[in-house]
């Protein structure tokens, strides 16, 4: 993989690349979106536990599928409060631990989630 940033674009403004470059792929993992809500059905109130909880989650599938984190090739995030991005992108810049080239990324204000307590969710795919 390599990351696709031409210079006579303004960068990054965080912790992502703006096109992912991969060779042949053998494997391709997509997620479903994944909600920031503990195996005991338990949901944090804060967003950026909610995060956490997400990149868990993903890390678990993807471990599932022989993959891990410098593996991932876009991350979706959706957040419902622009308040909301700095505990995100903090969780997501934890789990991607300083992995280069650094994977595509989107984030998006939305209006709500399936439970009003959800305040964040992520999908990312990755190939191999």
């Amino acid at each position: 993989m390599r990351d696709v940033t031409p210079k006579h674009i303004r960068a990054p403004f965080g912790a992502y690349s703006h096109g992912i470059l991969t060779g042949p792929v053998e494997r391709l993992l997509v997620t479903s979106g994944q909600l920031g809500i503990a195996p005991d059905d338990t949901v944090p109130e804060d967003a950026g536990a909610q995060a956490e909880l997400c990149f868990a989650s993903i890390g678990a599938i993807l471990a599932e599928g022989g993959l891990g984190p410098s593996d991932v090739i876009r991350i979706n995030a959706f957040v419902t409060e622009r308040a909301h991005f700095p505990a995100y992108m903090a969780a997501r810049d934890a789990w991607l631990g300083g992995i280069h080239p650094l994977p595509a990324s989107t984030l998006v204000i939305v209006g709500g989630f399936t439970r009003p307590e959800f305040k964040v969710e992520v999908e990312v795919t990755a190939a191999a």
